[in-house]
């Protein structure tokens, strides 16, 4: 166990956890009555204090192994692999399926519990089975496909808690891809990318074509959190029924050419950068956080931002959205306070109560 670590954040901020412990090596050192965190690289928290008074965790498992049956892969993966290069590392065993993934980044332990999804496709669709330590029970278990309870951006692994916190620890996650998937191009830039390159080349594009186009999508219109902080998409895109979206656009003049992505059942799916770009947010500051000034959908801390300044800013992007479109939105980020994981919503519902 080691004292006093920094916890890895790709917003930048200082945050200091009284003790870390590396899983499972040190699983012998952990006390799960005291406050814990799971942390992966830390893509997608927000610290909101300067100090966690518990035990930091993070998985450091990193086996990849594939095995095959006549149609199917089904590959073993750690934890604590880095999302991105498993991506990689798929496609260059001819492995194709997660492509649209790229370059999102965290870990594979933590890719199921956000059901992190991309250009259509979510991560949810190859899950095949994980194990975790269940702190609640003191032993490992193992998930189906079904029993993950999986949505948008969202999983058991959620809302499944011990004493207020994390009640399982992903150590491995099984994948399982078809042999010989077709790759997915109906979502955004991808579809118009597609049938570029079905004239240019008389057939559909591979999945190597897929995954290069995904990241230079990505890298065009989000920013790089190592020269500027940020924690990518800080909002869902909110999910609501069909008729509320087609009044926006015949109401609400500059929502006439607003995306509109089908869900499930009479649910669309509205595209939350879109909604705080046209609220005139972009570029809005609290002191170092800010909006991104080209993808509204992400709040940066250009340099010396707390993450209180980041919540309030936050916060300040959900009060001017629901009160000019009567949308609420919701921070897809977890918020992790100085005593652990606390609800994002009902965090920046609070800031209203005081503001």
């Amino acid at each position: 166990m080691s004292k006093h670590k920094l916890i890895p954040n790709t917003f930048a901020l200082k945050c200091i956890a009284d003790s870390s412990i590396t899983w499972p090596q040190q699983q012998n050192e952990f006390d799960k009555n005291q406050p814990y965190i799971v942390v992966g690289e830390g893509s997608n928290i927000l610290l909101l204090d300067e100090s966690f008074h518990g035990q930091l965790i993070q998985v450091s498992n990193n086996q990849f192994v594939v095995s095959e049956t006549p149609d199917t892969y089904i590959v073993e993966l750690g934890g604590g692999l880095n999302w991105h290069k498993t991506v990689v590392q798929l496609l260059e065993q001819g492995i194709n399926g997660a492509e649209n993934l790229a370059l999102i980044p965290g870990t594979v332990g933590a890719a199921p519990v956000q059901n992190i999804g991309a250009y259509g496709v979510e991560i949810a669709q190859f899950v095949h089975a994980i194990e975790a330590y269940d702190v609640q029970l003191n032993k490992i278990v193992k998930f189906n496909n079904d029993d993950c309870q999986f949505a948008y951006r969202d999983s058991i692994f959620k809302h499944q808690t011990y004493q207020g916190k994390s009640r399982f620890i992903i150590e491995t996650v099984w994948l399982k891809f078809s042999k010989g998937a077709q790759v997915v191009t109906e979502y955004g830039p991808l579809k118009q990318f597609a049938d570029d390159y079905q004239r240019q080349h008389n057939c559909c594009p591979t999945a190597s074509s897929i995954f290069d186009e995904v990241c230079r999508i990505r890298q065009s219109k989000l920013p790089n959190p190592h020269k500027l902080a940020n924690a990518g998409s800080f909002f869902k895109n909110p999910i609501v029924e069909q008729n509320t979206a087609l009044q926006l656009q015949q109401q609400v003049e500059e929502c006439l050419d607003m995306p509109i992505y089908p869900y499930a059942d009479n649910l669309v799916k509205l595209a939350a950068g879109f909604l705080i770009d046209k609220a005139g947010l972009k570029g809005y500051a609290v002191n170092d956080a800010q909006v991104h000034q080209l993808q509204a959908l992400v709040l940066t801390n250009k340099g010396s931002a707390r993450g209180a300044d980041i919540a309030l800013l936050a916060k300040k992007v959900c009060d001017k959205v629901n009160h000019i479109y009567a949308i609420e939105l919701q921070p897809e980020v977890r918020f992790i306070s100085s005593a652990g994981e606390v609800d994002a919503v009902s965090y920046l519902n609070t800031l209203l109560d005081k503001s």
